[in-house]
């Protein structure tokens, strides 16, 4: 403890710690006087030493610190609580203008007689809060921009699909219109693989514009339409798929649909020559973290006893080929006389998911 030889020497430490303090701050008897102002103050609010002590801080600046906020704190919460920080202002302060100010206020209570004072410490944070305002800002123009190419992406992706639904209705008619047997067939073939498309884009349509499938869901439904409009009583074929969960990019689903699309379509024409009662066609998806199998395999007569499937190297194939270099990918082909099955792996793992029998 320091013991002081007089009054004069607590006083001079006492303004000197108050002078090293970086934000304003005021030292106010309990009516309201200052008794002491840090060096801060006098700079930072532009007033002068003899305009100031011993004033009334109410009346310092002509009445510009009469402010209702200030007045809220010093004679009813800090009695009530001896001590408050961070209470925000926003004032005109006199000489600095238009500021946010935290102030932070504590009440001094001494022995018995002796009374109090109450320290008031001022930050000023209006820099921090334009920060703040400008970030907010930024964030709803942001989001504001965000639900706007939503909206147009979602237009965009209803029109697209439009689009594909009148060119695949376009080539069934052509198809239907058609004498030439091979040409019908090429126009039924070209209509499937323009409906695999439309099929991811009614998949974005309904998940509200967000750029990816789920798998399992958009398989289904391709293999669905798939097995209806190209399967009949004449030769029923059961096409089942057994996908994983997860969701993959539009642009992958889009590859994904045409190679099952053309594996598909290809097995339906070439696996059942005769009648077959246990015609099974299944597509399988099994994924990895980023590494994913694609099967479709068939229990039907096997490529070795179907001259004429093609297998060489028809617009399918090509098709088939090319979307598989795409995605960076390898194709195996095992067939034998209990079926056909195509794998298209990107990496290597084995399938946990069951082929056709």
């Amino acid at each position: 403890m320091i013991n002081f030889e007089n009054l004069e020497d607590a006083r001079m430490l006492a303004q000197a710690i108050v002078n090293t303090i970086h934000d304003p701050l005021l030292v106010l008897d309990k009516r309201f006087h200052v008794l002491a102002a840090s060096r801060s103050f006098y700079e930072t609010f532009k007033v002068n030493a003899e305009d100031t002590y011993g004033q009334l801080l109410y009346t310092l600046g002509d009445g510009q610190w009469d402010i209702p906020a200030l007045r809220l704190l010093l004679e009813t919460i800090i009695p009530a609580q001896t001590a408050m920080n961070g209470f925000e202002v926003e004032y005109d302060f006199p000489g600095l203008g238009q500021r946010i100010m935290l102030l932070n206020a504590r009440q001094v209570v001494y022995g018995e007689g002796s009374g109090t004072t109450i320290l008031l410490a001022f930050t000023d944070i209006s820099a921090r809060r334009a920060i703040e305002r400008e970030k907010d800002l930024l964030h709803e123009r942001t989001e504001e921009l965000l639900r706007q190419k939503g909206v147009l992406l979602q237009e965009m992706q209803h029109r697209v699909a439009n689009s594909l639904q009148i060119i695949a209705s376009i080539l069934l008619l052509k198809a239907r219109a058609v004498t030439s047997e091979e040409t019908r067939r090429d126009l039924q073939d070209a209509h499937q693989r323009v409906m695999s498309v439309a099929e991811v884009q009614r998949h974005l349509h309904v998940t509200g514009g967000i750029d990816q499938i789920e798998v399992g869901s958009y398989l289904s439904t391709l293999c669905s339409s798939l097995g209806s409009s190209m399967t009949g009583e004449s030769q029923p074929i059961e096409i089942k798929v057994s996908a994983e969960i997860g969701r993959i990019g539009s642009d992958q689903a889009v590859s994904l649909g045409l190679i099952v699309t053309e594996l598909v379509i290809n097995a339906i024409k070439y696996a059942f020559p005769a009648l077959n009662p246990e015609a099974s066609i299944v597509v399988s998806y099994d994924v990895n973290g980023s590494n994913w199998k694609l099967v479709v395999s068939d229990n039907g007569v096997g490529k070795e006893t179907v001259p004429d499937a093609k297998s060489g190297g028809g617009l399918g194939t090509a098709i088939v080929q090319a979307l598989v270099k795409q995605l960076d990918a390898q194709i195996e082909t095992v067939s034998d006389a209990t079926g056909t099955a195509v794998s298209i792996t990107h990496a290597t793992f084995s399938a946990r998911l069951p082929e056709a029998a």
